[in-house]
This record gives structure tokens, C-alpha cells and sequence, in this order.
């Protein structure tokens, strides 16, 4: 039985998965998005996600962590230079999974993986959406008040 056991072991041995979730992480951090099957995707986003939370802090020891689990040294440099200031400011869920259809050649389900941060076609309605939050009743009451108060007055000159 498979009572608490989490991990996808994806049909390989353990070495054989911990390299290939290393290298695709490594091209995840490269090009800001990769194509993949849903059941690789979602094992990437559990492996790749603690390491940008540790890319955040920029320590030796973080980052030696994880150059131990990439194994890759330009990876790590671009993951802590460019993707950890990025994301600085956000919580966590760093990835996103967008379902893509089914591959041709063996009917298995795609998905695309990508940083969150990096798609502006998402990020650019967020981005000049910021205002300021107002009561609405202080603005209708003053908008009611101040109608009056003019046509009053016009019809007053009108006389």
C-alpha cells in the first residue's frame, strides 16, 4: 500500500530522477519557462520552489545547498543575480502550470512550467492597477452635496 508515501517517482531510479529534475530545473531557470508532461511539471514545481525561497537570502550556505541539488554552477549564479531579487517581495509560489493538451505521439498530457514573474502578459494589467482604496461614502457624499449647491446656482443666474 501507498499510505504516505508523496513523492512521484516518475517510473525511474532515484539517481536517474534527482538528475533529471536537476537539469530541468536548471533550463527553468534559464528560460523562464518549459514545456513538459503534467506529471514532471508538478514534480519540478516541489523541487525548484524551496530553492527559490533559499535564493532569497544570499548566503554561502544557501548557497551551497543549492548547488548541491542543481549541480550547476551558472544556474545557481542566475538563480541568485536575477531570479531571487525578482521575487523578492513574494511569498512563495514562484511557478505556474498551464495545461497545454495532450502530445501527439503518445496522447500524454502537456503543460508549460514557468516563473510567475517573468510572464508580462499576466504581470501587465497588475502592475499600473495600484490605487489607493476610497470609502464610498465619503466620495458619494460629497459628490451629492456639491450637485446641488451648482444647479442652484444656475438655475438662479438663469432668473
Amino acid at each position: 500500500m501507498r499510505h504516505g508515501k508523496k513523492i512521484n517517482h516518475l517510473g525511474r531510479k532515484t539517481a536517474h530522477r534527482k538528475s533529471m529534475l536537476a537539469n530541468m530545473a536548471c533550463s527553468l531557470i534559464e528560460h523562464k519557462r518549459i514545456n513538459t508532461t503534467v506529471a514532471k511539471a508538478k514534480a519540478l514545481k516541489q523541487f525548484v520552489e524551496p530553492m527559490i525561497t533559499k535564493s532569497k537570502e544570499d548566503t554561502t550556505h544557501n548557497r551551497r545547498i543549492v548547488m548541491s541539488r542543481l549541480r550547476q554552477k551558472e544556474a545557481v549564479a542566475e538563480l541568485f543575480r536575477d531570479v531571487a531579487p525578482k521575487v523578492g517581495d513574494r511569498p512563495g509560489g514562484y511557478t505556474r502550470i498551464i495545461k497545454l493538451g495532450n502530445r501527439l505521439g503518445d496522447n500524454a498530457d502537456m503543460a508549460m512550467i514557468e516563473l510567475v514573474d517573468y510572464n508580462e502578459i499576466y504581470n501587465a494589467g497588475k502592475a499600473t492597477k495600484k490605487t489607493t482604496r476610497r470609502s464610498r461614502r465619503s466620495g458619494s457624499k460629497s459628490a451629492e452635496t456639491a450637485a446641488p449647491a451648482t444647479e442652484t446656482k444656475a438655475t438662479n443666474e438663469e432668473e
